[in-house]
């Protein structure tokens, strides 16, 4: 079934019962829970969320709704003056930043969901609203801003040919775009120093490996600096020490995981600066003043900070006796007076404070869901599994709130990517399928990344064989602990997390009582065919990871199982993706119907690669919630007239 926003979803009666027979115990199971989390709540837009200090310390942006659509707001701080900044009355902003004028506000938009992201500029005394980047099909993206030098910001925009992103410097007070930099046809990504030069460039190479080049200023040619094969982790160059003279680089050469390494250009010294012998690198925490690195962050099993600056010590020690969660600095102001302070939980919202240095004083600013904190949220645990193949296999657990973990239905919650990772902390979706009564299995399959090159590499060419083989195991690790009811496990994701579901539907048939797919492709040889015009320079190494040859990329599609699909299956999809196009889910949803398969299929025609309006997100988790009911036997909120 196909709909437009403007159009109701199926209707259900009024109090409906869980859909299909329930055992006796599924039925007292659904009385221990706690109550019925509404999917307003969970999915709707928060109160608040992803606030910044200005650059001179006196005002707070975050993002609220405005006429039900998320946008910037400001505030000064210490004060109840708030107002709002953007007034998009369609697509929520997602990204925004402070200009160094602390006057503007700068936010990305793209239209509908086709991801040729423009840069707009909020003026907070004048209330006006340019687009700073007014070329019609072309994405733009930030690639050099600094607060202390507020008028010049770097970005890249694919204007002179669709493939291919040059740099161009703005003035965001006239508005002025001028070429800087111009793509020699093989770069990938710009690094500029602290002056804004733009001095180091990324480069997939042929063989799916990458190059590193430099050059000592923007006269001077570029030349090689680096190169490593497609066999070592996605690293890179991430910036510049403080007196431009060493690049920091990420680079998993000579080691198992990325580690941090700062290289001087002149001489190829390296240093490292951090590293684990089995996690990525990940965050960097650099002094808004001075540039100086002071801190990284590893995502082990949960989000750690390593100090490298001891002057920071007193500072952290206050903020880890603050809350019993992972905590981040997300945003500082100039003088390095005031920082703004996150804290993520697995079973709370995410909370902000404002943190003086000066008294070491830590004020709550808020929480972004308020209205969850009167429901009781389940846990997430982490937990390790052996795959089939004996590779040890990392992964979290969700077990509904007020049930034994036994005999429970489950949902394998897939993560997209696939070259990404789930984590630990607040997910409104496992909130909302463990609040259902599901256990819910998050599971960082080998091709993930975050737990170094051996564990990525070992993903290589195995979409549909031991990437998947990993899923098959982790419900089976479910069910040889009990957790799990053999016959109530069922399997969703999006974008490759809904590749996922349609692999295990199509190549174990047997293996789940249901799937749901959001945006997944269904044959891999279409899905490489259509990608964006700015990823053909990465085409080689999609091709060492995902395999080739049209023979080959076959073997990995579902869409030439379609007919072995037994379970029954829902499918949304953005009208809008560039990622993965409209056709890789209508040509799986008419294989099926041509054999008479059961499938729901869904279309949001204002949506791209996700969701980006909530609407769209509550409609779809209420036919969601439905469907797993039915074939599951979890609870369901009724759908509201």
């Amino acid at each position: 079934m196909l709909f437009s926003p403007s159009e109701s979803l199926p209707s259900t009666a009024s109090g409906l019962t869980i859909v299909g027979e329930m055992t006796p115990s599924a039925i007292d199971a659904q009385t221990q829970l706690p109550p019925l989390i509404p999917r307003e709540v969970l999915f709707g837009n928060p109160e608040k969320a992803g606030p910044q200090i200005s650059p001179d310390g006196r005002m707070l942006a975050y993002l609220a709704p405005f006429e039900g659509v998320l946008n910037v707001w400001t505030r000064t701080v210490g004060h109840n003056d708030d107002r709002v900044a953007t007034t998009d009355r369609k697509r929520t902003v997602r990204m925004f930043v402070w200009q160094g004028d602390s006057r503007h506000i700068l936010y990305l938009q793209d239209n509908e969901g086709d991801e040729n992201f423009h840069i707009f500029q909020a003026d907070l005394e004048t209330n006006v609203t340019r687009d700073l980047t007014p070329f019609p099909g072309a994405k733009a993206d930030v690639i050099a801003y600094d607060p202390k030098r507020p008028d010049t910001i770097l970005l890249q925009i694919n204007i002179r040919d669709p493939r291919l992103f040059d740099v161009y410097r703005l003035n965001p007070v006239s508005g002025l775009v001028e070429l800087d930099t111009e793509n020699p046809g093989d770069v990938v990504q710009f690094v500029a120093d602290h002056t804004m030069a733009v001095r180091a460039a990324q480069v997939p190479m042929p063989d799916g490996g990458t190059e590193i080049r430099v050059r000592d200023d923007v006269r001077s040619p570029w030349r090689s600096f680096l190169k490593w094969g497609m066999e070592e982790s996605l690293g890179g160059a991430v910036g510049f020490s403080p007196d431009n003279r060493c690049l920091w680089v990420m680079s998993s050469v000579d080691a198992n995981a990325l580690r941090l390494l700062e290289i001087e250009i002149e001489t190829g010294r390296q240093t490292v600066l951090a590293e684990d012998p089995q996690f990525d690198v990940g965050a960097l925490l650099t002094n808004p003043r001075t540039d100086r690195l002071e801190a990284v962050q590893f995502n082990r099993a949960r989000n750690e900070i390593t100090l490298l600056d001891p002057s920071l010590q007193a500072d952290f020690d206050v903020l880890k006796q603050m809350r019993d969660g992972d905590f981040w600095i997300s945003s500082r102001d100039l003088a390095d007076a005031h920082w703004v302070v996150s804290y993520n939980l697995s079973d709370a919202p995410v909370t902000y404070y404002l943190y003086e240095r000066a008294s070491k004083k830590a004020t709550l600013l808020f929480t972004t869901r308020p209205a969850l904190e009167q429901f009781t949220l389940a846990k997430m645990e982490p937990i390790t599994y052996a795959a089939r193949d004996g590779l040890t296999l990392h992964g979290y657990l969700t077990v509904p709130v007020g049930l034994e973990p036994q005999n429970l239905p489950t949902v394998l919650f897939i993560h997209g990517g696939p070259w990404a990772r789930d984590g630990w902390g607040f997910a409104p979706a496992v909130q909302w399928l463990a609040n259902r009564g599901y256990a819910v299995l998050q599971i960082n399959f080998r091709g993930s990344t975050g737990y170094g090159k051996a564990y990525l590499n070992a993903g290589n060419r195995e979409w549909a064989g031991a990437m998947h083989t990993d899923l098959l195991d982790g419900k089976d690790w479910m069910i040889g602990q009990g957790i799990s009811d053999p016959k109530r496990v069922g399997i969703m994701g999006g974008s490759y997390g809904g590749y996922a579901t349609l692999a295990a539907l199509a190549y174990a048939p047997d293996a789940f009582a249901c799937g749901v797919d959001l945006f997944g492709p269904s044959n891999l040889n279409t899905l490489l065919a259509s990608i964006p015009p700015y990823w053909e320079p990465m085409k080689a190494l999609f091709n060492q990871r995902m395999g080739e040859g049209e023979a080959f990329l076959n073997t990995q599609s579902p869409l030439f199982k379609a007919h072995e699909i037994k379970a029954p299956l829902l499918i949304a999809q953005g009208a809008n993706d560039v990622r993965v196009r409209l056709a890789e889910s209508d040509q799986i949803v008419e294989s099926l119907r041509k054999n008479d398969q059961p499938v729901e299929y869904y279309v949001f025609p204002d949506e791209g690669h996700g969701f980006a309006r909530p609407e769209n997100q509550l409609k779809f988790s209420a036919v969601t919630e439905v469907f797993l009911a039915k074939y599951l036997g979890g609870r369901f909120e009724p759908a509201s007239e």
